[in-house]
């Protein structure tokens, strides 16, 4: 088999070079420190779907999961993938890249990190956002110096940069200068075995499991680490506003783990009395999460900055009308499938609710469309151009 795949190659005149590029197996390396705790948001969801995906698109070539955990952590563990040519590397002894491995062909981290690999390999990484140059106020003075020494590193030592938007990839460009060339932008996924349009029965499990946190429908989500890019405090203006005005007599439900500077969010809910209407869960499993996507009325995501904005597509697999913001990459993932506000403004996005609520029509308008624009973020699509880069990038530099 393979000799006739060799020969064919060779009657159509591909030199012999290109051959053995073909039927090289690479060994690509990934870290994958974002997942090997049981709960992760966003970065941890990319890595690992995208491992996953990998997993299941490429028995050709050879992949370690590499992972550092401590001797007697029995807490963290890099999830076991069916595929044969996907091994996990657990670095007990914290020895690092160079030391845990021989030489390997390529180095991914997909998120970035300080990079120490001096090995031969070609090093990719995926930068997420520059919300510490974007949206500064966001971070310490510490956190905003150590991710400038951090990204100054991945400029000089990446081979390729993967950007999760175009709006990630133009703020890489003015922020640090870096080529065209060394940029790929991949879009991230969702998954849709976790968030999809429930059926009938499920929807039943649904209204219990919702209805034992105390909350009946209808009901405004709210999805995301409770931190001040996150823009709660403008929600919570826009929910009293819809509230006090009559447009709504539901709750607000608030999912995600509390960040830095979330403190003041307890002090505005009561300044604007909204204690009895505004519920705070934490983190909550996939299932669960997905069962309040599916019944909520509205959702509600008018960030300051996202790299992505993985709610955003999260609540379109499950049918539900979303209200964002018109900065960052927010328009750029919802385009025309989300009312699309001032985040600045609680007046705005008061209003953008108000219509969901109250026009039935522009409701399912928005599900259909949601529905729609979710097509187009697929976990085997990141995978499949994530393998393309790791294939441009192992064959332009002459492994």
């Amino acid at each position: 088999m393979l000799t006739k795949y060799i020969d064919s190659i060779k009657r159509s005149n591909v030199s012999d070079k290109v051959i053995e590029e073909q039927l090289k197996k690479i060994h690509i390396v990934i870290n994958c420190r974002s997942f090997i705790k049981k709960k992760y948001t966003g970065i941890g969801r990319y890595s690992y779907h995208l491992v996953k995906s990998l997993s299941e698109i490429d028995k050709k070539n050879n992949y370690s999961l590499y992972a550092k955990k401590g001797i007697f952590n029995i807490t963290k563990g890099v999830p076991h993938f069916r595929s044969k040519n996907f091994l996990p590397k657990i670095d007990r002894l914290k020895r690092g890249i160079d030391k845990s491995f021989g030489k390997i062909d390529i180095y991914h981290s997909p998120s970035p990190d300080t990079i120490n690999v001096n090995n031969g390999a070609k090093v990719i990484v995926t930068v997420h956002d520059l919300i510490f140059k974007a949206f500064p106020q966001g971070h310490t003075q510490k956190t905003i110096d150590e991710t400038e020494r951090q990204m100054e590193s991945i400029g000089n030592k990446a081979s390729r940069i993967i950007c999760c938007s175009q709006n990630t990839v133009n703020d890489l460009k003015k922020y640090f200068h870096v080529k065209e060339d060394k940029i790929s932008l991949v879009y991230q996924g969702v998954d849709n075995s976790v968030f999809y349009r429930i059926g009938e029965e499920e929807a039943k499990l649904a209204t219990k499991v919702i209805r034992s946190s105390g909350i009946k429908e209808p009901y405004i989500l709210s999805v995301g680490t409770i931190e001040p890019r996150k823009n709660l405090e403008n929600v919570l203006h826009a929910f009293d506003k819809l509230r006090t005005r009559g447009h709504f007599k539901g709750k607000l439900v608030v999912i995600g783990m509390k960040g830095w500077m979330s403190d003041s969010i307890e002090g505005l809910i009561r300044k604007l009395e909204l204690k009895q209407h505004v519920v705070f869960l934490g983190y909550l499993s996939d299932q669960e999460l997905r069962f309040f996507y599916n019944k909520a009325q509205a959702f509600v995501f008018p960030s300051y900055y996202e790299g992505f904005g993985f709610p955003i597509v999260e609540a379109f697999s499950c049918g539900t009308p979303v209200v964002t913001s018109n900065v960052s990459s927010c328009p750029e993932v919802a385009k025309d499938a989300a009312l699309i506000t001032d985040p600045y403004d609680p007046e705005d996005i008061a209003l953008a609710l108000a219509r969901i609520v109250n026009d039935s029509e522009l409701r399912d308008e928005l599900v259909e469309k949601g529905f729609q624009r979710a097509q187009d973020f697929c976990f085997h699509k990141t995978a499949q151009k994530t393998l393309d880069v790791y294939r441009d990038v192992y064959q332009q530099n002459g492994c």
